[in-house]
């Protein structure tokens, strides 16, 4: 979830202080995804509070704190800034062999990333008038397919904003599959069970931090908590699902500017797996060698 940090319970500017997620409040005995609500450890769920900073001066951003979510390399620190929102030519280079995208295709192991992309969005990038961010340049490099629109209709892959209504009202398919959102978290579980690792990008709550629309964060929240209920639902817990981010921006919508707020590592599945998987869990680093530890072992 790109843009979302752990804030203060402040319904004026916090959208997680106001939004309705019962979903995501039973998972946390009733807590709300909060500063104060970190960290917890309960039935089925642990929430830690990570540093996406890093060590590193300035705001946290896209390009860098992804690659740091696909490497485990402290890549501000070595490069000396935070970067993004697009990657340079400096993170790009960390974007090859060194992703979980590589690492597991040279395991064997199947990987995917569920987003599907529509026609236009091809068109950018073969054009040179869209850069990759670093998530797909990542899958692209490691050999992977992007998902496209034929992926969205046979079901192979999910709309960005979970129910699909945007490829209607926005990319004009008339056609597309529209869902709600608690059978688009049901699908995104069925999915997700296809492979040994898989990543949903959701990057519409950045989007609306930048532009501090805080009635369309309350429903994209609400929106997002609908999908929770259908993945928790159709999951097997002797797996692990892992819901973070690459900065703070969206919970403080009182700027447009990202925000240096700890992100949350909620994380959900089998007690004493989520007990390895954060030992030790502080920053944004930490998260690779938790999922590569994870993944290999099965």
């Amino acid at each position: 979830m790109d843009g979302i940090g752990l804030g203060e319970n402040n319904p004026e500017t916090n959208p997680f202080a106001r939004a309705k997620m019962p979903n995501l409040n039973k998972l946390l005995d009733g807590r709300s995804l909060l500063k104060d609500a970190a960290p917890f450890h309960g039935a089925r769920a642990s929430l830690l509070a990570v540093d996406p900073a890093v060590g590193v001066s300035g705001l946290p951003q896209s390009a860098t704190g992804q690659a740091i979510l696909l490497t485990g390399i402290n890549i501000p620190a070595e490069l000396g800034y935070h970067y993004g929102p697009k990657p340079n030519p400096q993170v790009a280079a960390y974007l090859k062999e060194a992703t979980l995208f590589s690492r597991f295709v040279k395991e064997h192991k199947k990987a995917a990333l569920l987003n599907a992309y529509p026609p236009r969005y091809f068109d950018g990038i073969d054009s040179g008038k869209r850069l990759y961010s670093s998530i797909p340049q990542a899958v692209v490099n490691a050999g992977l397919p992007l998902f496209k629109h034929d992926d969205l209709f046979s079901g192979r892959g999910l709309s960005a904003d979970f129910t699909g209504e945007g490829w209607r009202s926005m990319l004009g398919f008339a056609e597309a599959p529209v869902t709600d959102a608690h059978h688009a978290g049901w699908k995104l579980g069925t999915l997700a069970k296809e492979y040994d690792f898989s990543l949903f990008e959701y990057w519409a709550s950045d989007y609306a931090g930048h532009k501090q629309q805080m009635e369309n964060a309350i429903h994209l929240m609400e929106t997002f908590d609908g999908v929770l209920g259908g993945l928790v639902e159709n999951w097997d817990d002797d797996r692990l699902i892992l819901i973070t981010s690459d900065h703070g921006n969206m919970e403080d919508l009182s700027t447009r500017r990202h925000t240096d707020a700890h992100v949350p590592a909620l994380v959900i599945g089998n007690k004493s797996a989520r007990e390895e998987f954060t030992r030790g869990m502080k920053d944004l680093t930490d998260i690779v060698p938790a999922i590569w530890k994870t993944v290999m072992k099965e």
